[in-house]
C-alpha cells in the first residue's frame, strides 16, 4: 500500500473562484468542490471558465466520491460540465444538494447522478478515506468542512469559513469538533485564505438585519433589495423586515426564483403567510406597501437589477420613487460594472444605498483573527494555504509561521502542481494536465488561446477584409481587389488609405504575377504581409488581415 498522499488543486489557487481539490491515495481519489470563475476582460464572449477536468477523465475508474463543501458557484457551478464525463457519486449537505439537483436538471443530468445527502456531524467511508461533515458559518447555509481520515493521519479541509457566534439559522460553528479533532492530532491544515488580509473579525449576518429594519422602517419609498442570490439568510432577513413593515414582496431574477423555491421546500426560509406576491401583482399595491427582491448585485448585464437600471424590465421601471439597496460587495473584477448599474440608477432618480456608504454587507469569510482560531485549535503539523490569489497564499502562510507552524511545514501549491505527503514530510512534486476551460454559450473548450488571441486583436485593432477573384488558369487578377474593414478606420474618412491599400495589393499580385507565383496560399501570404507592413509604417496600427480569394 502506498504511503504517500497526493493533493492535487486543479483550481482555487492563485485566484478567486473554480475551487477544485483532489485527494489521491494508492488507488482511491476523492474530490472536493467542483466550481467556476468568471472570465477576465481579456476574455472577449466568454461566459464561464471551468478547471481542465483531464486528469479526472483519466482516473475516473479510482474517483470514490465527490463531496461539495456548500453551494456557492464557485464550489459547484463547475459540476455538471465534469459529471458529462465521468461517472461518480456525490455527498453533500441537503441546501446544496437542491441546489446541484437544479443545476443537474439544466444540463439534463438529473436522473444520471447519485446524491447522498448528509447532515454535519456523519461520516461515511470513501475507498480508504473516512470523511466526517463539520458545520461551518459562511454566507449560504448547511456549508461544512470536512475532516478527512487517511491511512497516514488527518486532514481538515475548510472550505469557505468564518465565525458567526449569532448565525441567522442553526449554530454557531462547530469550534468545540475542531478542537477535539486538533486534541487527536491533525497531520494537515488546507484553509480558507480569501479574506487573510482583513485585520479581526469578520462581523456577524444579524448586523445587516438591524440595518434592513432601519432602512425599511418610516420610508415612504418602493424598495428594492439587490443580495446573493444562493445567501438564503440574507434574503430571509429582507423578507422578515418587510414583514415587520407590513410590505408584500415579489421576487424577480431566474436564481433568486429557483434557490427560493429549494430553500423554502427544504425548510430553509420560513416566509410569513401573504407576505409574497407575484411580481406582475406589483403595480395594484402603493409603493409603500411593497418590496422586490432581485438578482443582479454584481452588475450582471442579463440580471434583473441591470434590466431595471437599463429600462429593459417588463414589470419593473425604476424612477424617483425608489429606495435600491445594494447589500453585497463586489467580487474582485466586478467593480466596473457595479458601478455602471449604480450611476445609472442614480440618472433614474432613485436614492441607492450601497455597500460604501451603509453597514448592508458582512463578509462570508473568517477574518485573520477567525484563521489563526482555526490554526489554534486544529494545530496541523502540515498547513496548505487554499482558495485566493497569491497574495493571499502567501500572507496566509506568514500567518501560520506566526502560529508556531515550522516554515518547512508550510507549501504554497500551484494549478496542476502535485504536493506530496507522508507522515514524515511534505513536498511539492510533479504536475498533472490542469489549467482553463473556457465555456463560450454551449461550447466547452473550443475557445482556445488561439481564438481569445484573435478576439483581443479583433477588439483592439479591427479587421481588413482583401478580396480578389483570381484567374485559376495563371493567377492573374480578374476583379477587384476590394477591401472591407470593420473596427479599424470609418470609410467615409479614409478613402485615400483604402486607394493605397489596394495599391499595395496590386503591387504584390503583380509581383506574384511576375515571378509565375500561382499557390494560393503564398499569394495571401505575400497579400498579408505586404498590408501589414505597409499598415503599421503609417498608422501605428496592426488589424487583422484576411485576404480572401475567389476564383474563376
Amino acid at each position: 500500500m502506498a504511503s504517500k498522499l497526493k493533493i492535487i488543486s486543479l483550481g482555487g489557487l492563485n485566484e478567486i473562484g473554480k475551487n477544485l481539490t483532489v485527494y489521491e491515495y494508492g488507488d482511491d481519489i476523492i474530490v472536493v468542490d467542483c466550481g467556476l470563475g468568471f472570465p477576465d476582460e481579456e476574455m472577449y464572449g466568454v461566459d464561464i471558465v471551468i478547471p481542465d477536468f483531464s486528469y479526472l477523465v483519466q482516473n475516473q475508474n479510482k474517483i470514490r466520491a465527490i463531496i461539495l463543501t456548500h453551494g456557492h458557484e464557485d464550489h459547484i457551478g463547475g459540476l455538471p460540465f465534469l459529471m458529462r464525463e465521468i461517472n461518480a457519486p456525490l455527498f453533500t449537505t441537503r441546501l446544496t444538494a437542491g441546489l446541484i439537483e437544479l443545476k443537474l436538471e439544466e444540463h439534463g443530468l438529473k436522473e444520471k447522478v447519485k446524491i447522498t445527502t448528509l447532515e454535519a456531524g456523519e461520516h461515511f467511508k470513501a475507498g480508504c478515506f473516512n470523511i466526517e461533515l463539520i458545520h461551518v458559518n459562511h454566507s449560504i447555509a448547511d456549508a461544512v468542512a470536512l475532516a478527512i481520515k487517511t491511512p497516514i493521519g488527518t486532514l481538515i479541509h475548510t472550505g469557505d469559513f468564518k465565525i458567526d457566534a449569532t448565525p441567522i439559522e442553526g449554530e454557531m460553528i462547530d469550534l468545540t469538533r475542531l478542537g477535539e479533532i486538533g486534541k487527536e492530532g491533525v497531520l494537515m491544515l488546507l484553509s480558507d485564505s480569501t479574506n487573510v488580509e482583513k485585520p479581526g473579525y469578520s462581523e456577524s449576518e444579524k448586523k445587516v438585519g438591524v440595518r434592513f429594519d432601519a432602512l425599511f422602517k418610516d420610508c415612504d419609498k418602493r424598495i428594492i433589495v439587490t443580495t446573493f442570490a444562493s445567501n438564503v439568510h440574507r434574503v430571509q432577513q429582507i423578507i422578515n423586515s418587510a414583514a415587520k413593515n407590513n410590505r408584500k414582496v415579489a421576487i424577480t431574477g431566474r436564481s433568486m426564483e429557483n434557490i427560493m423555491r429549494v430553500a423554502m421546500e427544504l425548510g430553509y426560509m420560513e416566509v410569513p403567510k401573504d407576505t409574497l406576491i407575484d411580481i406582475n401583482q406589483i403595480n395594484t399595491l402603493p409603493k409603500n406597501k411593497l418590496v422586490i427582491i432581485t438578482t443582479g448585485s454584481q452588475g450582471e448585464n442579463m440580471s434583473a437589477l441591470y434590466r431595471m437600471a437599463f429600462s429593459g424590465h417588463r414589470q419593473v421601471e425604476i424612477n424617483a420613487g425608489d429606495r435600491v439597496i445594494i447589500s453585497a460587495s463586489a467580487i474582485p473584477g466586478n467593480e466596473k460594472t457595479i458601478s455602471r448599474v449604480i450611476n445609472e440608477l442614480f440618472m433614474k432618480g432613485a436614492e441607492v444605498i450601497y455597500d460604501r456608504l451603509e453597514e448592508l454587507h458582512v463578509s462570508g469569510h473568517a477574518c485573520r483573527e477567525e484563521l489563526k482560531m482555526m490554526l489554534a485549535l486544529t494545530k496541523p503539523r502540515y498547513f496548505m494555504p487554499l482558495h485566493g490569489e497569491q497574495r493571499h497564499l502567501r500572507t496566509h502562510a506568514e500567518l501560520a509561521k506566526s502560529m508556531g507552524i515550522d516554515p518547512k511545514n508550510i507549501v504554497i501549491g500551484d494549478i496542476g502542481r502535485i504536493v506530496e505527503v507522508t507522515r514524515k514530510d511534505i513536498k511539492l512534486g510533479g504536475t498533472v494536465q490542469s489549467g482553463k476551460v473556457l465555456v463560450d454559450g454551449t461550447g466547452v473548450g473550443d475557445v482556445g488561446s488561439v481564438v481569445l488571441r484573435d478576439r483581443r486583436h479583433l477588439a483592439q485593432d479591427g479587421m481588413v477584409v482583401v478580396v480578389m477573384t483570381l484567374s485559376s488558369e495563371d493567377a492573374s487578377l480578374i476583379s477587384g481587389p476590394d477591401i472591407v474593414t470593420r473596427g479599424f478606420v470609418y470609410v467615409k474618412e479614409s478613402d485615400v488609405l483604402l486607394e493605397e491599400l489596394k495599391r499595395v495589393t496590386l503591387e504584390t499580385l503583380d509581383s506574384c504575377e511576375n515571378q509565375h507565383i500561382t499557390d494560393w496560399a503564398t499569394i495571401k501570404t505575400k497579400v498579408k504581409t505586404n498590408l501589414s507592413g505597409y499598415l503599421y509604417k503609417t498608422t501605428k496600427r496592426s488589424p487583422m488581415i484576411l485576404p480572401v480569394i475567389m476564383e474563376v
